[in-house]
């Protein structure tokens, strides 16, 4: 699929425009893509297995590197916000189908609101507010270049506020929603009609009947996020110049450099596998009856 893309890294004007055909032609020879397509994916599978994902045609770098350079961020950017978005749907879509009302119909239009918001329009919404209006937020990179010890640190964190704020505020929606239907589901159960009879309050419905139940529900969802803590946010890393996974993805597809692209995959389609691993396992633990 990747080389079914149009162009290739030779002809999408990654390279010297005064490099002679011959010079590209032996470039191809290098990097091996004058060989057939089956013969080039088989050299790189036996690469894999090796592990050893390759050089980078635009830096000439190792893939492996060049992923290291930007893991760091991109993993503290999408854990910080998978744990905040955790804790806002879970709170949010709990109370909402047990409180219902106007504040349960409040939580539904806002989750909606955060499902439907695409995250390019409103990063573009806050640069233009916060960053240009107000002036409260950098917009762009990851750190001043002026700090050092604990003040770089508070700086990092102040440039990533809008991203992550962005990050959070489009992924609590979906995920509100889908608590929120499994809660009602638990509240129409026989146990809670007997425990709300016996008089329990809600603060012990939540901890003895409902959380329990969203469990195995929970730990799959995040079994299956577990790719995203490295893939990051595309778009939000380019819109911001953060230099992080996302960022690096989308200059390898715009470049077709295809170690890069398929290293950062390959890596996701393990992750993937790893985190449906991790939740059967605890799934396992949590239920040891569960098949």
């Amino acid at each position: 699929m990747v080389h079914a893309a149009p162009n290739s890294f030779f002809s999408a004007g990654s390279l010297n425009p005064n490099m002679t055909p011959e010079a590209i032609a032996h470039l191809k020879e290098v990097y091996g893509l004058d060989k057939p397509l089956l013969q080039q994916y088989l050299g790189w599978l036996g690469s894999i297995i090796k592990l050893d994902f390759g050089i980078s045609f635009a830096s000439g770098n190792s893939v492996i590197s060049e992923i290291k350079e930007r893991l760091g961020v991109t993993l503290a950017i999408n854990i910080v916000s998978m744990v905040i978005v955790f804790f806002i749907a879970l709170h949010l879509g709990v109370n909402s189908a047990l409180r219902g009302g106007k504040y349960g119909s409040f939580i539904k239009q806002l989750s909606l609101l955060s499902y439907a918001t695409p995250s390019f329009y409103l990063a573009l919404v806050l640069i233009f507010i916060f960053g240009f209006q107000l002036g409260w937020f950098p917009i762009t990179g990851l750190e001043s270049g002026k700090y050092q010890g604990f003040s770089r640190f508070l700086d990092m964190a102040y440039h990533l506020v809008l991203p992550i704020f962005v990050i959070i505020f489009v992924g609590f929606g979906s995920l509100t929603l889908y608590i929120r239907s499994l809660t009602t589901d638990i509240l129409k159960s026989d146990y809670i009609f007997f425990a709300k009879a016996r008089g329990i309050s809600d603060k012990d419905i939540k901890k003895y009947y409902i959380y329990p139940n969203l469990m195995p529900f929970i730990v799959t969802i995040l079994g299956l996020s577990l790719p995203g803590l490295l893939g990051g946010s595309v778009i939000l890393e380019q819109i911001f110049s953060i230099d992080g996974m996302g960022l690096l993805f989308f200059q390898a597809a715009l470049s077709r450099d295809y170690p890069v692209i398929m290293g950062i995959l390959i890596i996701g389609a393990f992750l993937t596998l790893l985190g449906n691993i991790i939740a059967d396992l605890v799934l396992l633990k949590i239920d040891p009856h569960r098949e």
